[in-house]
Formats: C-alpha cells, structure tokens, sequence
C-alpha cells in the first residue's frame, strides 16, 4: 500500500498533502484566484507556480500530491516536475479519473468539464494518466462519485478496476454533493470475487460542511485511508472571508484561520491525509502551520458550531462562479 510510506515519514506535515486543483488551469472557482495568480495565466506561468509549490511543499515535508484527469495541465505539471528531480522516490502520487476538461485553458466557458464515470472514459482516461505518470502513479480515484453513478454498479468496469489493483495500482474514490455519506457506505459495500474493491476515499470536510464525517469513521475501520478535500471550503475559511469564530481562535493561536481550519480536520482520528490547496507558496507554508496548533475543547467546540446543513453548502458551493 502506497500510503504505508506516509506512515513510516516522520516529519510534522507527512500526513498534508497538496492538491493541484487551483494551479493545473486558468479557470477554478476558489475564492480570491485574481489576487493569488498572475495576471498571465499562460501554460508556463501556471507550470511555474506548480513547480513552486511542489518544491516548497517537498522541502516542508509533503509527501503526497494529488491532481486529476480534469484539472487542466496539472498531471504533465507534476510528470515534468518528477522526471526533473529523480532523486525524489518518496512521493506519493494519486490522480483522479470521471471527468474530462473541456475550457480549453480559458478562464470562462460554458462547461469547463464534463463527468462521464463509463468504463470507456476509465480506459482512455488512464491510458492519458499512464502516458505522463506512468509508473509513478500510486493511486486512481474515480472522480467525485454521487449515489447515481453508474460506477457504483458497473460490474465490467469493478473488473477492470480490480485488475489494475492487482497489478500493484491502489483503486480509490472521491465523493462530493450532500449525499457523500450515503455514497461512501455503497461504495464500501463494492466487492469483487468477496474482496473489497477501493482502498482509499477521498471527500470533502470541513468546518462548514461535516456530514460525511461518521461515514468516512466508518470507511477508516474497514481499513481504507481516507483523504480529505476542500478543508477550506474553496476558500471561504482564509482570511478575509472566514467566520468571526474561526478568526477568533486563529487570533488566539497566533496562527492564521488556514491553519485553524485545517488543524480542525487534522485533529479526526480517522484523517489520513489532509489536502492543502494553496495557489501560492506563502499560503502553502500557511496552511502547513496546522500541523503546529493545538485547539482545546472550547475552540473545537467554537468551530464546530460553524457547521452548516449539507444541502445549503452544496448549493453555494455549486453557484460560486470560476474566476
């Protein structure tokens, strides 16, 4: 198991992980993007700033990075940065599948992707994926699964899946929308030849949106690693924007509200990975800072106050426009 090596690392910040999301394209829908990249959003601009990230997030420990199909340019980001750097062995690396990105490296499009989870989409998809990462690739992920989607029930595609975990690949999943619990437990209950198909979930939790949390508990004693994603909520838990609460107890801590917010999540006993999405190398040694805070019981219960009703984050998440 690929994330073995994450528990054997030692450093402070082993279990943050970056994700490539706000880097791998022009167009994303966090929050203050004008602000964080450069006027120029060119190919190489955004190839730059990944690099930077990766580097900095490698020189502080970070040992897992994620991207997907659909984030743009973000997978040949990543697959330049390892072949520039061959000495570095102890990354792992997991990338998604399910949708295809369809802005043509503009900021504003009509769709700037399109979920498809069929198994023809898996097949073309992964060959794409294998042609940059190749053998790098620790971990594939279909890309945000709801309760509807046909991967829950494809038994020619759960084939295809299990093959390529017994070819030493680790299969996993991400969730997203109001129903993420429910999408966790069927998933959970996907088997092939009686074994359990996914190793590995990834979601979305955070101190406004906590619904999946029992469900990804449950996933972790059945002995998946869990990933979390979207920890600060696209942005609205930094500064500016973040809740008076969460800014109190960041001014207590003398640490910023990113920290705050990801140390909140960190805390879970069963997080394995939390992802950083950082646009910036200062935000990123920001958020890294949550390895470093310690929240009592009242702050934890301040924070947790702040939680809102799935469906009413879901809807603001899904009207935020891609800036």
């Amino acid at each position: 198991m690929p994330f073995a090596r994450l528990a054997e690392a030692t450093t402070p910040t082993a279990h943050l992980g970056l994700g490539l999301a706000a880097v791998g394209r022009p167009g994303y829908l966090n929050l203050d993007r004008e602000r964080d990249l450069p006027a120029e959003r060119s190919v190489q601009a955004l190839r730059r700033r990944a690099h930077d990230l990766l580097d900095a997030a490698y020189a502080q420990g970070v040992r897992y990075v994620d991207t997907a199909r659909s984030y743009g340019r973000a997978e040949e980001f990543l697959a330049d940065w390892l072949r520039e750097r061959p000495d570095v062995t102890d990354v792992v690396v997991g990338s998604k599948w399910g949708y295809t990105y369809t802005a043509d490296w503009a900021t504003e499009a009509e769709r700037h992707e399109v979920k498809d989870h069929a198994l023809a989409t898996y097949e073309r998809q992964r060959a794409e994926t294998d042609a940059l990462l190749g053998d790098r690739l620790d971990l594939y992920q279909i890309h945000s699964l709801t309760p509807d989607s046909p991967a829950l029930t494809d038994k020619e595609l759960h084939a295809r899946l299990a093959e390529a975990a017994a070819g030493g690949l680790t299969v996993g999943f991400s969730t997203s929308g109001p129903a993420q619990a429910d999408t966790i437990r069927a998933a959970l209950a996907v088997t092939v030849d009686g074994e359990p198909l996914f190793r590995t979930v990834q979601s979305t939790y955070n101190a406004l949106e906590t619904s999946a949390g029992p469900a990804l508990r449950e996933a972790h004693e059945a002995g998946l690693t869990v990933l979390v994603k979207e920890a600060m909520a696209n942005g609205r838990l930094a500064d500016p924007h973040a809740p008076a609460a969460l800014k109190a107890v960041a001014e207590e801590t003398t640490l910023g509200c990113d920290a705050v917010a990801l140390a909140l999540v960190l805390r879970q006993p069963w997080a394995g990975v939390v992802l950083s999405g950082a646009a910036t190398v200062g935000q990123l040694g920001s958020n890294l800072h949550a390895a470093a805070v310690d929240l009592d019981d009242d702050q934890v219960a301040l924070l947790t106050s702040l939680a809102e009703e799935p469906a009413a984050y879901w809807e603001r998440r899904g009207g935020m426009p891609w800036h």
